[in-house]
């Protein structure tokens, strides 16, 4: 019988720190109605000074892991979406092993920005589809704050930290699971959106780097188009989608997709307004704020589209 790639739990976690469009007005010449107009971003969360991606990624996984029912020694493998990791090596993801106190498995970094949440998606169904994990993390964390900068309001505005998780368990005869994923990228593209730094070309950090026009054109083609591929590949039709779960960047590329997959808004999950643009976060972030406040029920299907950093993108399908 076919293994199916549940999403058996979900959790998330925001800093504490709560810093709305007027706070960033007292430091950036910005405004809140700039902000809102261009983005619809009203507030974001930063990290503490001390609190690093794998303490994040850490508290949401604990919180999925509840919420699965499952036990650190139940996990069999660990997948870390993250461009903002805590060290340069080794991967965040053991920091996020060794806090949960999971035994030895698998545990690494995906890197591909915004789209790494789908890309870490993906390659954990791989897993499980194949019998070699029974449950596995996939995590999706930023601290962006730690790179943006702030004499840029066309990008310093636009980011908040913050992590969100799923469990993933193979189960059968259920009806629910992963349905299919796409994911892909061109790195002809990645002069659009990057960091101008790293240990191999600058040996610093870096800033993040964007040219808007071209990453929100972009976006909207590629997000629309992957959930039209996997829905194609997958036999299902986007009318039968019942949430669409985005990467939380622009609420305008947002509601573009949705014009495009002919989606109505009531379908759309958005967190952009509370959380900003959170990255590797924001899908399951989004995710999260829609189960808990009873909007997504087990048994729906949801369609996860992201575009970042690479450039790199994907779709996925979801049996909740």
């Amino acid at each position: 019988m076919k293994i199916e790639s549940v999403i058996s739990g979900v959790g998330s976690h925001l800093p504490a720190r709560r810093v709305t469009n007027d706070d960033l007005a007292k430091i950036v010449e910005t405004s809140d109605d700039w902000i809102r107009s261009r983005s619809g971003i009203g507030a974001r969360h930063f990290a503490a000074e001390g609190e690093a991606v794998s303490d994040m990624g850490a508290a949401a996984a604990r919180r999925a892991m509840a919420a699965a029912g499952v036990r650190p020694e139940d996990i069999g493998l660990i997948i870390l979406a993250t461009v903002t990791g805590d060290k340069t090596f080794p991967a965040s993801a053991v920091y996020v092993q060794e806090k949960l106190a999971v035994p030895p498995c698998p545990a690494f970094d995906v890197s591909a920005a915004c789209g790494g949440f789908i890309y870490a998606l993906s390659i954990a169904h791989k897993f499980i589809a194949a019998g070699e994990v029974r449950h596995a993390l996939v995590i999706g964390a930023e601290k962006l704050s730690c790179f943006l900068d702030w004499t840029d309001r066309a990008t310093c505005v636009l980011f908040g930290d913050g992590a969100g998780a799923v469990v993933l368990s193979g189960e059968t005869g259920t009806g629910r699971g992963v349905v299919g994923a796409h994911i892909s990228a061109d790195g002809r593209l990645a002069k659009h959106l990057y960091s101008d730094g790293g240990p191999s070309t600058t040996a610093t950090v870096g800033k993040v780097r964007m040219n808007g026009k071209e990453v929100f054109r972009n976006a909207v083609e590629n997000i629309s188009n992957s959930v039209i591929e996997v829905a194609r590949k997958s036999n299902v039709r986007l009318k039968d989608i019942d949430w669409f779960v985005p990467h939380q960047a622009n609420i305008r590329i947002i509601e573009a997709c949705a014009k495009r997959l002919d989606l109505d808004s009531e379908k759309i999950i958005v967190t952009i307004d509370r959380h900003a643009n959170t990255s590797a976060a924001s899908i399951p972030l989004a995710l999260d704020a829609g189960i808990r406040d009873g909007r997504i029920k087990r048994g729906e299907l949801l369609a996860f589209a992201a575009l970042g950093g690479g450039l790199a993108w994907g779709a996925a399908l979801v049996r909740y």
